[in-house]
């Protein structure tokens, strides 16, 4: 590849929210990658679905609630985000359980437009085979 090309980068996101550094260090590396101007991809499947669960509250575990960041992603051109079927199916969990992830589509006169994406494990593969760089947290 030529220098200035863009590559399609994808954090897979494997780890609950809370307990180890996993989830906020994803966090923080695909903020820097969308500074860079790549094509950032953002994948939640097994416990990493929880890390976009609307509601969260960590008062009671005494660790910084740093959910309401993903809510910024829009603003840095974060709008590919993809959540396994499985494995919200395998938590009891629907679409309607996780946070409402938005951005402003420019080419439709900025119309708030969902960034989530619900992917069967089958497209999940597909979109990890495509990808140029994969990040796995």
């Amino acid at each position: 590849m030529s220098e200035g090309t863009v590559k399609q980068f994808l954090y897979v996101n494997r780890k609950a929210p809370h307990g180890t550094i996993y989830a906020l260090e994803s966090l923080e590396v695909v903020l820097i990658g969308a500074a860079f101007e790549q094509d950032v991809r953002l994948a939640f499947m097994d416990d990493g679905v929880f890390q976009i669960l609307k509601g969260q509250d960590t008062n009671g575990i005494g660790t910084k609630n740093f959910a309401p960041t993903y809510n910024a992603l829009g603003d840095y051109d974060i709008n590919k985000i993809y959540v396994e079927k499985e494995s919200l199916d395998e938590r009891g969990l629907t679409e309607d359980d996780l946070m409402a992830l938005t951005y402003e589509d420019e080419d439709d006169d900025w119309a708030e437009k969902s960034s989530i994406s619900i992917v069967s494990r089958t497209e999940m593969a597909d979109l990890i085979d495509s990808s140029d760089v994969m990040f796995n947290f």
